[in-house]
């Protein structure tokens, strides 16, 4: 009968200890009454042996803390049982590895607390079993980033801390789930909806940073953070600075600039493709060959002052094997951008002269009547003419393909027929064209005309070495010079001059390069100086040695004035002389008492006065 009753007893409280868990034999526990008067337990383990979550966690735990372990590793479902759990921490332990199930169960779990641990990758999917969760604390972990769809596991957070990291950038996509803060109703008197800590992080300050920054300069009420002053780690100059000091571009993916889609050029001729691109941050560019064959040339890279980036392939002397498409790409981080360049080699254009007169046309047989004879000169074209008085950059004379070739210039397309009235060859000849240095985007031209009066206008058509469109600058009526700008640094051009509707001779055409004429310059500054460096040095010692000798000569005649003044000035004190009755006497008598201070001079310099003298006299030496 006991016996019964006693097993009454155990059913009516839910069985025996073990059967509702006992405590971990490493923890200890607790129970704890809530405001509504339920009973919660609190299971607390913080063995530095323990390597594993325990097993035997009562079912009825409703707060797990799980501190300064050496376990490293939470297995999936390993807290399945604890139906009523609502605040698991794992603060300071040795975690460095989670499983996506942790918290399969866990559906009434409110609270995650995983500080200063290990992790370098968080299971964000795992969260879609807490649906509850409001507070994950993953402060003084190593997380290098936030994937993207973690955000759509963060939207019913109230808490997230995730600073001292190694945390670079957050994700768009996360930012976007937190902008109905700035927008939706606050409260007075309630607490903010989110509280974000996100400082102590080695922060990338780019464009991709843009939003986060931006989202920072707007926070509301909504919005609290532990730490508000943000800072950049990198780049180096922008180390320390504070977020909202930043001035950055959103970023924008690569957008080519129009250009030419096809390019003829001669067979031997030097050919520049140009491309150019901007984007945020600057794009990479590159060039390539449609049919895959490497490039049979060099490319340069370079930035222009308004942030576009260009890509410059130079073909050297082409042949046909250079026909074809090449493909320029822009890319950065957001995409990629290309374009398709087609060159076309053609055969050497050959030229016919019919003689006519002053106004001799030339035909060309070929590709028909295009104006295109100014675009084909490969070389430099010295003029024979004496050199101006303007300050400029000889070229070197020209060889014998560069002569044949600016032989063309006297040719005229049979539909470019002059509108000038036929004249004096003299009065339509510009002459002593000279190439004046400026920098390596500009330069400028200077030339005479004897001949020209002054309602005279000239026009100078120029053009990249290699390309068959020349471009045209209008002179005014009396001017005889003209600068070109917006070269490109390190290229070759070819320019002419000419009276406007004219054709162009060859000795009116000069072919130039930008950097050339530049460092010709410099150099001739290099030498000036050297000049007169060497004259200073050689001068510099004949000038101290001149010197020296005249102020050794001056103190020589001052020392020697000097000792005859002060020899008859002891001669006066010490000369003693006579008198009539045997007696000796002093020869003056008026001794001041400057003289008298005067007398101490050594016996050898008064016998010595004696005897330039030549007088024999007795002196006395006081």
């Amino acid at each position: 009968m006991r016996v019964a009753v006693g097993m009454l007893w155990l059913l009516a409280l839910g069985g025996p200890p073990q059967a509702q868990g006992a405590c971990p034999s490493q923890c200890s526990c607790s129970l704890h009454v809530l405001s509504d008067g339920s009973k919660a337990r609190t299971v607390v383990c913080n063995d530095p042996d323990m390597t594993l979550p325990p097993a035997s966690v009562p079912p009825d735990t409703s707060k797990l803390r799980l501190e300064r372990t050496a376990i490293r590793r939470v297995p999936g479902e390993a807290f399945k049982t604890l139906g009523r759990l609502e605040q698991l921490w794992l603060p300071y332990n040795a975690l460095c590895e989670l499983s996506a199930l942790m918290l399969r169960g866990l559906r009434r779990l409110r609270e995650l607390r995983m500080p200063g641990n290990r992790l370098a990758v968080f299971p964000w999917a795992a969260l879609r079993d807490a649906p509850q969760l409001r507070l994950l604390d993953l402060q003084a972990n190593r997380l290098s980033a936030v994937p993207p769809e973690a955000a759509r596991f963060l939207g019913n957070l109230t808490f997230l801390d995730l600073s001292s990291n190694q945390l670079l950038r957050l994700p768009q996509e996360l930012l976007a789930t937190w902008v109905h803060l700035h927008t939706g109703p606050f409260r007075p008197g309630h607490h903010a909806r989110l509280v974000l800590g996100l400082q102590d992080n080695p922060w990338v300050c780019d464009c991709r940073l843009y939003d986060l920054v931006h989202f920072l300069e707007g926070w509301a009420p909504n919005l609290a953070f532990i730490e508000a002053r943000l800072r950049c780690a990198s780049p180096r100059s922008l180390a320390g600075v504070v977020f909202s000091q930043l001035e950055l571009r959103k970023c924008q993916s690569p957008e080519l600039r129009p250009g030419m889609s096809s390019i003829r050029s001669p067979l031997g001729s030097t050919v520049l493709l140009r491309c150019g691109a901007t984007g945020v941050p600057g794009p990479e560019m590159s060039w390539s060959r449609a049919n895959g064959h490497p490039l049979n040339g060099t490319v340069h890279r370079e930035v222009s002052s308004d942030g576009t980036s260009w890509a410059l392939l130079g073909l050297p002397a082409v042949s046909h094997l250079d026909s074809g498409d090449y493909i320029c790409q822009a890319k950065n981080f957001l995409g990629a951008s290309e374009t398709l360049i087609s060159l076309v080699v053609t055969e050497p254009q050959t030229f016919t002269e019919h003689s006519g007169g002053p106004g001799a046309r030339w035909a060309r047989t070929g590709e028909g009547a295009e104006a295109a004879a100014y675009n084909k000169m490969v070389a430099r074209h010295a003029p024979h003419v004496p050199e101006p008085a303007v300050p400029a950059t000889a070229p070197p004379a020209p060889n014998a393909k560069e002569q044949l070739f600016l032989q063309h210039f006297q040719m005229r397309a049979p539909e470019e027929r002059s509108d000038v009235p036929a004249g004096p060859q003299e009065a339509q000849t510009v002459s002593s064209l000279k190439v004046v240095g400026d920098t390596y985007q500009s330069v400028t031209l200077v030339w005479k005309a004897p001949q020209a009066g002054n309602t005279t206008a000239f026009s100078v058509l120029y053009a990249v070495f290699g390309q068959r469109d020349m471009r045209r600058v209008l002179v005014p009526p009396g001017k005889t010079s003209v600068t070109i700008r917006g070269l490109v640094p390190k290229v070759k051009y070819v320019a002419c001059v000419c009276v406007r509707g004219l054709v162009p001779r060859k000795e009116q055409c000069v072919i130039f390069s930008t950097d050339e004429v530049v460092d010709a310059e410099a150099t001739q500054r290099l030498i000036n100086v050297v000049v007169i460096s060497v004259a200073a040095i050689i001068a510099l010692p004949l000038t101290l040695l001149v010197c020296c000798g005249a102020v050794r000569r001056r103190w020589r005649k001052c020392r020697a004035r000097g000792s005859a003044e002060a020899t008859g000035a002891y001669v006066n004190l010490e000369r003693l002389g006579h008198s009539e009755d045997g007696s000796e006497d002093l020869s003056q008598h008026s001794l001041s008492e400057a003289d008298r201070l005067l007398s101490a001079r050594s016996s050898l310099d008064s016998q010595a006065v004696g005897i330039r003298a030549s007088r024999r006299i007795n002196e006395y030496f006081c």
